[in-house]
């Protein structure tokens, strides 16, 4: 909706380009507790192709991640927050944990033993 008084000519441009997207995703993926971004309805939908776990909207952005295993998840939502701030300034920044990954070679400390009671 544009307010009284403004005009399409001077009315700022809501639109993103679309590497601000590719941006928040790489930053938020190279977080030390964050495994992937989520593969679900949080996405940025531009021509040809999706940016899975990124949403921009003209207040906040949304990043729905998979985290680690074992880090806490206000940690988490900690890391993306700082790794996305200086792309979207502006912007409050959410953070959805959608899942937990188990990092790799954990529990493989031996074989596997059945205990008998």
């Amino acid at each position: 909706m544009i307010p009284t008084g403004a005009t399409t000519a001077n009315w700022p441009e809501l639109a993103e380009p679309p590497q601000l997207a590719d941006q928040i995703a790489e930053a938020a993926v190279a977080c030390p507790a964050v495994a992937r971004l989520a593969a679900g309805p949080v996405a940025t939908y531009l021509p040809g192709r999706t940016v899975p776990g990124v949403a921009i909207r003209e207040d906040a952005v949304l990043v729905s991640v998979v985290a680690w295993y074992g880090t806490p998840v206000a940690e988490v939502a900690e890391q993306v927050r700082v790794a996305v701030h200086p792309l979207a300034p502006l912007r409050r920044i959410d953070v959805s944990i959608d899942d937990l990954a188990v990092p790799p070679g954990a529990g493989q400390v031996g074989s596997l033993t059945t205990t008998r009671w």
